[in-house]
């Protein structure tokens, strides 16, 4: 445990390799994108693999929380291999769930009746749904080397397995477009090869920690109360999931879908990126418990943090980058440029947002009140259906619709957090979580 405050610069030390993970495991998709592009349909194609994409987060959900219960319960022997018990137990739950969502009746009523998809975006994305079985299987797989590298201060190994996928994406993707190995189908393939690379990776780092887990001294936490501790922070993950869902619905019922849900998933496909490296966080805040009710550091290390990667984005929105990658790269059509223009700018602000959310997401799961964080999720999605329709009462455009419909749900989530959080006593102090020692931290 550390005895005194972390510095700055070692809070950086920790996070940048986890956000530069989190955004190369983002940008990856974008890259898929453009294999989905360059087969028949075009930019309609990388829309479908998007709504593909969410479906399976959204199915995925079901282990949203198991890397942070990791950090928290799996430090001790015992405590671990209960914890890969219950990844394992949600990893077969969410394969049969997708299985049944393959059913192609049931695919129909999901992509076609639910979200409301044409068919020209409809089609592609049940094609590619089925691959995304083996990708959660491998995310999955992921999650106990994962919790092994974030408890011991090993962020860096952690993101070399991430920078590893992101090549050999990068070397795949033209590859395939070069080979004809193009639309829904081949950009799944192209997809799953590197996260099974980037697996790989992080279990042959991880290795070594197996032998270093502390013996328990203490009873260590049972399978039921980490599935306990991971329900609340799934359904989480389930609603934030289901809102990106229930936007793009939002967003195919304000017209023009052909034009509006391209333009705002190509802006939202490196928006997103950045903001998930701000939300990375949350582990900074668990790793370095704050020492008292007050947690000024970390606080301002997440706003600063949200404020770097908030622009990011906007590098292309420059003319040539932006004509070489949404043009030549995704293949829009160059009269919805401007609709991307629209999109990536509003964006603007996104990742603060994110980070400030995912702070006091940290500090409750610290105290274990992962209801709490259930609670800044609901929050959310009220906010979200209030303001999504309203946008389609006003006749928002449907590019417009996405960030702000997120941009007012992330501040109501902040809200109720920052509330609930205050109820705690003004003597209770939150529960320390051992940390690696500081000789295992990396660059």
């Amino acid at each position: 445990m550390f005895e005194e405050a972390p510095s700055n610069r070692r809070l950086t030390v920790f996070f940048l390799p986890l956000a530069l993970q989190a955004a190369s495991q983002s940008l990856s998709y974008p890259l898929v994108a453009m294999v989905a592009a360059h087969g028949e349909g075009g930019a309609l194609n990388l829309a479908g693999v998007a709504q593909s994409n969410i479906i399976m987060f959204m199915v995925g959900t079901l282990g949203a929380g198991l890397v942070t219960a990791g950090m928290v319960f799996a430090r001790t022997r015992q405590g671990f291999a209960h914890f890969v018990a219950i990844n394992n137990l949600l990893s077969f739950a969410t394969a049969l769930i997708q299985i049944a969502l393959c059913i192609p009746a049931v695919g129909h009523m999901v992509f076609g009746a639910l979200l409301g998809l044409p068919p020209s975006i409809e089609n592609p994305a049940r094609q590619a749904f089925p691959f995304t079985i083996l990708l959660n299987l491998l995310f999955y797989a992921r999650n106990p080397s994962m919790v092994l590298l974030y408890n011991n201060g090993a962020a860096g190994r952690a993101s070399s397995a991430t920078f590893a996928r992101i090549g050999l994406t990068l070397a795949l993707s033209p590859l395939f477009c070069s080979w004809g190995l193009v639309g829904p189908r081949w950009a799944m393939v192209c997809q799953a090869i590197p996260v099974a690379l980037e697996t790989t990776v992080s279990w042959w780092h991880s290795r070594p920690f197996i032998a270093t887990l502390a013996e328990d001294v203490a009873p260590a936490a049972s399978g039921r109360k980490i599935l306990l501790f991971t329900l609340p922070l799934s359904l989480g993950g389930f609603l934030m999931t289901l809102s990106g869902m229930i936007l793009g619905a939002v967003i195919a019922r304000a017209g023009q879908p052909e034009h509006m849900l391209p333009a705002y998933y190509l802006a939202a496909g490196l928006a997103n990126p950045a903001a998930y490296a701000a939300s990375r966080v949350q582990n900074v805040v668990i790793a370095f418990p704050p020492r008292g009710r007050e947690d000024a550091q970390a606080l301002r290390f997440s706003a600063a943090a949200g404020a770097i990667f908030s622009l990011i984005p906007l590098l292309f929105l420059l003319p040539g980058l932006a004509h070489w990658y949404y043009l030549s790269v995704q293949r829009l059509p160059p009269a919805d440029l401007p609709l991307v223009y629209t999109t990536a700018l509003l964006f603007v602000g996104f990742p603060i947002t994110v980070a400030m959310r995912c702070h006091r997401e940290g500090l409750a799961a610290l105290e274990h009140r992962t209801p709490t964080i259930l609670a800044g999720d609901f929050a959310y999605m009220a906010a979200l259906a209030v303001a999504a329709s309203a946008c389609l009462a006003l006749k928002v455009p449907g590019n417009v619709i996405g960030p702000i419909v997120v941009a007012i749900s992330n501040m109501a989530s902040v809200g109720m957090l920052v509330l609930l959080l205050r109820e705690r006593s003004a003597d209770a102090q939150p529960p320390v979580a051992p940390v690696a020692s500081q000789e295992g931290y990396e660059g």
